[in-house]
């Protein structure tokens, strides 16, 4: 029995991995191309317009998806999978609006003061956020429900797909930011009717459903509210960075940026999601609806031992890229870029750090506990907002980078005081992994 389960998960890893890997080596392989069309300033310019997306996907679809994600192993526990994806579907027609909205008041808005030049960007911008977030719910209800292949098929394939499109449309329409956010949207359209194809399989027969009704737009609502309440100031967060540069350094600052955070901090943080998009359906199934603490108290240790592995997994990557950070540069970007390689290795222990505090938040996602969260995100988004300012008006691009590590280091920091906190065990420390079974559950 446990040698099946071992090989289940092995098998669900091993998928993950290779969706991993296809989306690091697409991520890497699309900077190197965009680099070759765009020039710096132009590469500044789709970093600024992309910021339209991180709003959209942070503040109205990011709890949503969070929520469904979150309970689908208890829909499927209660026998009740069509009433969930009814209240899915339900929940995702209320996203819509606000993001019509948005961009009406942004066409609006860039119209009458003067920016008109910006509207085709905006416009693609808020297309591929709007298909983005269909596509991240699309691809939660199937990482839930544990389809690995099909999750890592489509992952890699939107890596790759963005490469091919936005070269074809910067073809077509020429080079230019525009360009290639339409060919984003363009992928993420394709990947989007493909989950949907895919769905079905997740589907289970009515006969095999309870005829029970649960209010599950209610329930993910009250769990996702907080994720998009702190995601307003963590939007803010992650695009002051890009703004403080414009306004007290260059627009090809915000390109070498841009560049930068391409390199070490995606890549960093999709390996380190790796582990949590494995895990993340694991823990959930396991902790259920949070009521058993002997279940929690499993789920916690797990996440623990994770976190350590990210950290280290974190100083492997910085110490290569110390010393390989030319010879990265000069595969992967244009000669151009190359000034700024030396900043690569504080990028990622930027990332790393980060991606290490999103693991200890899981403890608390698992629990139920997500109003938990709101406090230290919106504070610590708050000063990373100050800091990010401060480093660029101070120092430049060499600046913000510093105040990037200094915010996920505060970041980490609290999430491991709020852990300890909130950890099932004697004096509010960790479980230690003789009094519990640390063993995976189907």
């Amino acid at each position: 029995m446990k040698t099946n389960r071992y090989l289940r998960l092995a098998k669900e890893g091993g998928w993950i991995v290779i969706g991993q890997i296809a989306m690091v080596t697409g991520a890497l392989v699309l900077v190197r191309a965009l680099t070759e069309y765009l020039t710096p300033v132009e590469y500044g310019q789709l970093a600024l317009g992309m910021t339209v997306a991180t709003l959209i996907n942070q503040v109205v679809f990011g709890g949503i998806v969070a929520g469904i994600g979150r309970f689908y192993t208890i829909a499927a526990e209660k026998l009740d999978l069509p009433g969930y994806l009814r209240d899915t579907r339900r929940l995702m027609i209320y996203a819509t609006i606000p993001v019509l909205v948005i961009g009406a008041a942004l066409m609006m808005g860039l119209m009458s003061l003067g920016f008109s030049h910006w509207m085709g960007l905006a416009g693609a911008a808020l297309l591929f956020s709007l298909l983005s977030g269909y596509n991240s719910t699309l691809n939660g209800i199937q990482n839930a429900a544990r389809q690995r292949a099909i999750v890592a098929l489509h992952g890699g394939l939107d890596a790759w797909l963005k490469i091919l499109l936005a070269s074809g449309v910067m073809c077509w329409l020429g080079a230019s930011s525009t360009a290639v956010v339409i060919g984003y949207a363009g992928s993420a359209l394709l990947i989007t009717l493909s989950q949907l194809v895919y769905l079905r399989r997740t589907i289970p027969s009515p006969a095999r459903q309870t005829t029970s009704r649960h209010q599950w737009t209610w329930q993910i609502w009250q769990y996702s509210w907080p994720f998009s309440t702190w995601g307003i100031f963590t939007w803010m967060q992650q695009v002051s960075d890009r703004w403080s540069l414009e306004a007290f350094a260059t627009a090809q600052d915000v390109g070498f940026y841009a560049v930068l955070f391409q390199l070490g901090y995606t890549p960093i943080s999709i390996l380190l999601g790796m582990s949590m998009a494995f895990l993340g359906p694991i823990m959930y199934q396991r902790s259920g609806d949070a009521t058993d603490q002997s279940r929690n108290d499993n789920v916690h240790q797990l996440i623990w031992r994770t976190t350590t592995i990210a950290l280290v997994v974190t100083g492997l990557a910085i110490l290569i890229t110390g010393l390989m950070h030319e010879w990265i540069f000069r595969i992967l970007v244009a000669t151009e870029y190359f000034e700024i390689s030396y900043l690569l290795p504080w990028v990622i222990l930027a990332g790393g750090l980060f991606s290490a505090g999103q693991m200890l938040s899981l403890k608390l996602m698992s629990e139920m506990k997500s109003t938990t969260l709101l406090a230290p995100k919106v504070i610590t988004a708050l000063l990373g907002i100050s800091l990010n300012i401060t480093g660029a008006a101070l120092a430049g691009l060499a600046g913000l980078v510093a105040a990037l590590v200094a915010f996920s280091s505060i970041y980490l920091i609290w999430m491991v005081l709020l852990g300890y906190a909130r950890s099932a065990g004697t004096c509010g420390f960790p479980v230690q992994p003789d009094e519990k079974s640390v063993e995976f559950h189907l």
